[in-house]
């Protein structure tokens, strides 16, 4: 290939061969000639020398693209090797690299047509700054803003070298450089920046240029963050911005240069300029976005520039109220202007932008603890003056007029926190996320993901309504109920209204005085079963049936108080288990896990005017209880009743409750060990298969919920269980053996393999939750010796179960002392092929 002599470095590059090396690169050449390509491009980058041609290369090319081919390998020597370079040649490079950006910002036809080469030369000379300035190059911001006055496109490409510098500097510096040149490079910009600021307030007095004008605000908003305050508010600057915010080609980086500083604070010395710059901002806002305005359907509607101002009028607001709030509270003239503010920013909440509303909820929370806080702690004044920052001893007197305060700033935020607290109710996220997925056997079964944007929102909001909520219970409450009654009447009936007014109702659990909070929960469940009544269309129908559902499992104090209610509750449950809409009945048994676990004392004890415990009335009536629901909510039925048969005390209760519970299970698992014992060919059908496999996952539901109490249950099965696990591991044994590696993931060999880590983990679960009873250990590991430990040492590689050494783990470090006679044989069975877990083992049982 021609593009080989590019390699020889001892005379200038051929310039012409070189672009054609890069356009084939970038794909007009066939494969091979990118691949060629691209390995002369590489070797030309790593050669130390190469650098010496990037002005040559500059001069002579044409290309955008071999210009940063050159510049590339440029940046590379500034970054790695600029300091070694004679001074000369440092001199030489960045001379040539001011002047080349001069000359093309100096014309406004080529400034516009190489604005992509010129924003990556400024890149290059900004990296050579990291390295000179200020020692090397004292002169560089003098000469910069004598450079900008020359030329209005000269000014504005310095604007975007000192943007460029300052995001350098104070962003990005981290990992780039030493914490001294950071320090340097900061001491620098600070000293220097009375002649930035000169040429900003130059070019905004003499400049009527847009472009150049956007320029030097999206510079100065890089500043702000870090120069003296003096230059802001002891100068035109502030001014000037507030002048600028009413124009529309300016408005979105001057209030983001506004929010800058607003973000800034620095004690109560600027106090009087803040409330100032306020007061002018807001009556500015007014014309440009009038109080009245529909702020959701406005950002619906509008062009992203317009969103973008929503966007960050949320940020300025917040920013501000965050670190000003207090000083706005003192005067009454500024206290209507405060209010119009928050009305303006409860407006923005309802935006359907997901952050938006993360910046106004985040704000929301921050001031709602705070007034919470002070409300909280009125009882305590010594905690209200220190939170306040009155670092003074309390006198009786002052106590007083701080609670007077107190109460004053309550009532001052009364009208925005109960618009508030609608907004809340309206925007409440989902609580949680319920998914079908399917499982590493093959199994559809429910997950839920907790740790997802959703939940992180939800309990946020749910923190903001609690505290809303102890701020005033009453009109909490009269709020949802009042949207609940039109969604009874039909003027507001939505799912999604529905829903997260549920959701807000549900998430309030606890706020309230016990008394309020049972009358509450009584008129929301009464509506919710009278609109559940006079609503048409199963659709509809199950969405009610869940938020039901979903609001009486958040208040077990007031069901563990009203057992009538909590029967009525569950009986109602037991309805919603026969409705087959989708997610209804996984709802229902969901609730019912949620209630049992927190009420289950309540079901094993003879309530008044009750003939026996709810526990033995649900037994009776089992079958038809579960007669609709799908396997995996059969076991979480079964798991709750595991819990109620849990709390009985009495041994004799229990144990007859436990048998009632198992019947239907050990009768088919009876009569298929039964069928098997005539031909054992029974366990090979596909439908015994998962039969077999459904009852072992009931019994470890209930395993999961009784512990100890579980042992009569699994001393039952606990032989049988065994043979089917040893005659399934010879099926998948024989089939791997016959089918290769391949045969383990055909259905049928899966299938086998769920039955047995199914086994392995009802057994790890009861012993695992069982109290720690060494005949537990003594009665139940000498039978599993051979069929699964000598069938895992036995089996290829392919067929054994990595639960075997979990279960196995659980057994050594729970029965330490009973197991000290077989741990020999464990490690015998486990030690050949499973060399690595067997270190686990040693770990386990030393511990």
């Amino acid at each position: 290939m021609a593009a080989e002599k590019l390699k020889d470095l001892s005379q200038p590059i051929d310039v012409p061969l070189l672009d054609a090396t890069v356009a084939a690169f970038y794909g007009t050449g066939s494969k091979e000639e990118r691949a060629q390509a691209d390995q002369i491009l590489r070797h030309l980058q790593n050669n130390p020398d190469m650098w010496l041609q990037v002005v040559h290369i500059l001069q002579q090319t044409k290309s955008l693209n071999t210009k940063f081919f050159a510049l590339q390998v440029l940046e590379g020597v500034i970054k790695y090797r600029w300091n070694a370079l004679p001074a000369e040649q440092r001199d030489g490079m960045k001379n040539y690299i001011s002047e080349v950006i001069v000359q093309l910002s100096s014309d406004e036809a080529s400034f516009r047509a190489e604005r992509l080469y010129v924003n990556k030369l400024n890149i290059i000379l900004v990296q050579i700054l990291k390295h000179d300035w200020p020692a090397r190059w004292r002169s560089f911001i003098p000469d910069l803003v004598a450079a900008a006055k020359t030329s209005e496109t000269i000014c504005e490409n310095c604007m975007a070298i000192l943007k460029l510098l300052s995001e350098e500097v104070f962003d990005f510096s981290r990992g780039e450089m030493t914490q001294q040149k950071i320090k340097e490079l900061k001491q620098s910009l600070n000293s220097e920046f009375q002649l930035i600021h000169e040429l900003c307030l130059y070019v905004l007095s003499a400049s009527q240029r847009t472009e150049l004008i956007r320029a030097m605000l999206s510079t100065l908003h890089a500043f702000l963050s870090w120069i003296p305050l003096g230059y802001i508010f002891e100068s035109t600057l502030l001014e000037t911005l507030l002048k600028l915010f009413p124009v529309p080609s300016y408005r979105n980086l001057t209030l983001q240069c506004l929010t800058e500083v607003a973000a800034l604070s620095f004690g109560d010395y600027y106090n009087v300029q803040y409330v100032k710059m306020y007061n002018i901002f807001m009556v500015q806002l007014q014309s440009i976005l009038p109080p009245t305005t529909n702020i959701p359907e406005a950002y619906a509607q509008g062009s992203s520039e317009e969103q973008a101002f929503i966007q960050n009028l949320a940020l300025f607001f917040t920013s501000f109220y965050k670190f000003h709030i207090r000083v706005l509270e003192t005067a009454q003239d500024n206290i209507s202007m405060l209010l119009m503010g928050l009305e303006y920013l409860i407006n923005i909440s309802y935006v359907d932008d997901t952050e938006v509303f993360k910046v106004c909820l985040d704000y929301w929370n921050s001031l709602v603890l705070e007034l919470f806080d002070a409300h909280h702690n009125m009882d305590n004044p010594a905690v209200t003056a220190n939170m306040m920052g009155l670092q003074v001893p309390l006198l009786s007197g002052m106590v007083d007029g701080l609670g007077a305060q107190l109460l004053q700033r309550r009532q001052l935020y009364a009208g925005t926190m109960s618009k508030l607290r609608m907004l809340m109710i309206c925007r409440m996220a989902k609580p949680e996320e319920v998914l079908i997925v399917e499982d590493e056997n093959g199994n559809i079964v429910r997950e839920t993901m907790k740790d997802n944007d959703v939940l992180v929102q939800y309990k946020i909001m749910r923190e903001t309504l609690i505290y809303l909520s102890h701020l005033d219970h009453e009109d909490t409450e009269k709020q949802m109920l009042k949207k609940l009654s039109k969604q009874l009447s039909g003027e507001d009936w939505t799912w999604n209204n529905l829903n997260t007014l549920c959701w807000a109702i549900g998430s309030i659990s606890g706020s309230m005085m016990e008394d309020q909070e049972n009358r509450f929960l009584v008129m929301v469940i009464r509506d919710l079963l009278n609109l559940c009544e006079i609503t048409k269309g199963k659709d509809n129908k199950a969405v009610i049936a869940s938020n039901i559902m979903y609001v009486v499992g958040q208040y077990p104090r007031f069901l563990r108080a009203h057992w009538k209610f909590l029967k009525t509750v569950v009986n109602k449950l037991f309805e919603f288990m026969h409705e087959t809409h989708p997610g209804v009945q996984d709802m229902a048994c969901d609730t019912f896990l949620k209630i049992v676990q927190k009420c289950k004392r309540k079901f094993v004890i003879v309530q008044v005017g009750e003939n026996e415990p709810f526990v033995s009335e649900l037994l009776s009536a089992l079958a038809t209880t579960v007669a609709d629901l799908e396997p995996h909510q059969i076991h979480t039925f079964y798991e709750s009743v595991g819990h109620m048969i849990q709390a009985e005390s009495d041994p004799h209760k229990r144990d007859e409750y436990l048998q009632r519970l198992m019947a239907l299970p050990n009768q088919k698992w009876g009569e298929i060990i039964g069928q098997a014992r005539q031909s054992v060919d029974v366990l090979k059908d596909q439908d015994v298969i998962r039969t077999v496999l459904n009852i072992l996952q009931t019994n470890t539901s209930v395993a999961s919920s009784l512990g100890t109490y579980f042992l009569s249950q699994i001393s039952l099965i606990f032989l049988d269980m065994l043979n089917v696990y040893r005659m399934y591991s010879e099926l998948i044994s024989t089939s791997i053996a016959e089918g290769g590696p391949f045969a383990s993931k055909t259905s049928y060999v899966k299938l086998l393999r769920s039955v047995k880590r199914e086994t392995l983990k009802l057994i790890e679960t009861f012993l695992d939750k069982a109290e720690d009873q060494p005949q537990i250990g003594k009665q139940f590991v000498p039978p599993m010796m051979d069929p699964v430990l000598g069938d895992y040492a036995r089996n290829l590689p392919d067929a054994r179960e990595s639960e075997v050494l979990s279960l196995f783990a659980t057994i050594i470090n729970k029965y330490k002392a009973a197991m000290i006679d077989d741990v020999p044989r464990i490690f015998e069975a486990v030690f050949q092929c499973t060399l690595e877990v067997s270190l686990l083992f040693i770990y386990l049982f030393h511990a």
